[in-house]
């Protein structure tokens, strides 16, 4: 999972201003980051929009789904995924990324991820269904 530290195997991630810092899997697993949007990031107002959101999001849920997991099960897809935007975020902003697996089952797992500014307010958020291949 180390090798996965920054743009969590997703160049993409890292292009659009994104890195993830730290993961663990105490009982469920976790990944944090920040993310610092790029002009990449943003449509021509300088606004980042939703489906920039939803990248991160669905990378930081994936990291965290398979941070949890043991031995060689990974998460295989995302099945179904629901975000919010409650700010408006612009190039250099400076936000933090957490996501955490809410609930594992046998074929599937159940994630969320939250992007907050530096003074803890919520910017946006995320809910996620993740289908798991077991390595059994």
């Amino acid at each position: 999972m180390d090798r996965w530290l920054g743009d969590g195997g997703m160049p993409v991630i890292g292009a659009l201003g994104g890195a993830f810092a730290a993961y663990g899997s105490d009982e469920d697993g976790w990944v944090s980051g920040t993310w610092v949007p790029t002009e990449l990031a943003c449509n021509p107002r300088g606004v980042v929009q939703a489906g920039v959101h939803a990248v991160l999001h669905d990378g930081a849920m994936n990291f965290a789904v398979n941070a949890g997991l043991p031995g060689r099960d990974r998460a295989r897809a995302t099945l179904e995924m629901k975000s919010e935007l409650l700010r408006v975020v612009s190039a250099g902003d400076r936000l933090v990324i957490r996501g955490a697996v809410t609930r594992q089952a046998k074929l599937v797992a159940y994630a969320e991820a939250r992007i907050s500014d530096t003074e803890g307010r919520l910017v946006s958020r995320a809910t996620a269904t993740f289908l798991l291949q077991r390595a059994e």
